[in-house]
C-alpha cells in the first residue's frame, strides 16, 4: 500500500462520519441493484418526508445523550402535543399554522423541562424519570382525546404544510440541522454540553452549572418532540393518541449509529444526521425489496448492529492513534 492509499485509509478509519458515509453508499448501491429507481429524486424526497420526525428528534436526543442521559418519553410528548393541536383544530379554536407550531413547541418544552428538573435537581436516573413520563404523557394524550381523534377533514388546511410535495418538513429539517451544527460546534453552550457529558464533576469545578445544562438539554429535547408532534399531524393529516408509538427506539438507534456515545461526551450533528439517514433508508428499502414483514425487524437489527460495531472499531482506531501521538 503506497503513501497516498495509506493516507486515504487512515482518513476513513479515523473518522466516524467517513465510515458512515461509506456504509451509506454501499447500502444505497445494494438497494439500487435490488430495486432499480430507488435513488430517484421523488423517492429520496419521500424518504426525508416520511422520516422527518425521527431525524428531527434525533437532534434533541444527541444533546441528551451527550450529557450521558437518555429520554424515552419523546414519542409520548409527541402524541400529547400532536393530539392537543389536532383537537384545537377539530373544535375550531385555532387554525393558524405558526401559532399551532408555537403551542406545540411550548407544550413539549414544558414536558422536557419537567424531565430535566427531576433528573438534575432530584438526581433521579434518566431512564427511570423518562419512563414514568412516557406513561404520563401518553396517558394525557388519551385523556384529552376522550375517545375522539382529529380526522383529515378536521386538519385539512393545516395538513397542506406537510403534504407530499410541500416544502414545509424539509425547511424545518434544514433549519434545525444548521442551527444545531452551529450551536454544537461553535458556541459556549455546545462546549458545556460536551464538558458535562465527558466529566460532570470536572465541569462543575470549572464553573459550569451542570444542573442548568442538563435541564436545558431535556427542555430542548421536549421542545423538538413538541414541534415533531405538530409536524406529524400535518404530514399524516390526522391526530391520534397512539401516534408514533414505539418510535423512540428509532431515534435512539439513529444517534447510536451516528456515533453518539451512551456514556456521554462524544457525538456530532453530522454523525447523527448520517445515522438518522441510514435508519430512514433501511425503513424505506426493506418493504420495497420484497422482504417479508416478519423478517424486516430482524434484518434491520442486524444492519444496525453491524454499523454500531463498525463505529466501535473506528473509535478504537482513533483512540489508539491519539494515544500514540501523545506518547511521541
Amino acid at each position: 500500500m503506497n503513501k497516498k492509499e495509506n493516507g486515504i485509509f487512515r482518513k476513513i478509519t479515523g473518522s466516524r462520519e467517513a465510515s458512515l458515509l461509506i456504509v451509506l453508499i454501499i447500502l444505497l448501491a445494494l438497494i439500487e441493484l435490488l430495486q432499480p429507481s430507488f435513488l430517484a429524486p421523488q423517492n429520496i424526497a419521500q424518504i426525508f418526508r416520511n422520516n422527518a420526525l425521527t431525524m428531527l428528534m434525533a437532534l434533541g436526543m444527541l444533546c441528551v445523550m451527550l450529557t450521558a442521559g437518555i429520554d424515552i418519553s419523546i414519542t409520548s410528548v409527541l402524541a400529547f402535543s400532536g393530539m392537543t393541536i389536532g383537537l384545537l383544530q377539530k373544535y375550531d379554536v385555532i387554525h393558524n399554522t405558526l401559532l399551532l407550531f408555537l403551542i406545540g413547541a411550548a407544550i413539549g418544552a414544558v414536558c422536557g423541562m419537567l424531565n430535566g428538573l427531576i433528573i438534575s435537581k432530584g438526581k433521579v436516573a434518566p431512564i427511570i424519570c423518562t419512563m414514568g413520563f412516557m406513561y404520563i404523557w401518553r396517558g394525557m394524550a388519551y385523556v384529552i382525546s376522550n375517545n375522539a381523534w382529529a380526522s383529515a377533514e378536521d386538519v385539512s388546511g393545516f395538513s397542506d404544510f406537510g403534504k407530499s410535495g410541500a416544502p414545509g418538513p424539509y425547511i424545518i429539517l434544514a433549519i434545525a440541522y444548521v442551527i444545531f451544527f452551529i450551536v454544537m460546534k461553535w458556541t459556549r453552550f455546545g462546549r458545556r454540553i460536551y464538558a458535562v457529558g465527558s466529566n460532570a464533576e470536572a465541569a462543575r469545578i470549572s464553573g459550569i452549572n451542570v444542573d442548568k445544562t442538563i435541564t436545558l438539554v431535556y427542555t430542548i429535547m421536549g421542545l423538538l418532540a413538541g414541534i415533531t408532534g405538530v409536524l406529524s399531524v400535518s404530514i399524516y393529516g390526522s391526530a391520534q393518541p397512539n401516534m408514533q408509538y414505539g418510535k423512540e427506539m428509532d431515534v435512539i438507534a439513529a444517534c447510536v449509529i451516528g456515533g453518539v456515545a451512551m456514556s456521554g461526551g462524544r457525538g456530532t450533528v453530522v454523525g447523527t444526521f448520517m445515522g438518522a439517514l441510514i435508519i430512514a433508508v433501511i425503513a424505506k428499502a426493506l418493504p420495497l425489496v420484497g422482504l417479508d414483514s416478519l423478517w424486516q425487524n430482524l434484518v434491520k437489527g442486524i444492519i444496525i448492529l453491524v454499523v454500531v460495531i463498525l463505529n466501535v472499531v473506528t473509535q478504537r482506531v482513533m483512540d489508539r492513534r491519539a494515544l500514540a501521538r501523545r506518547e511521541m
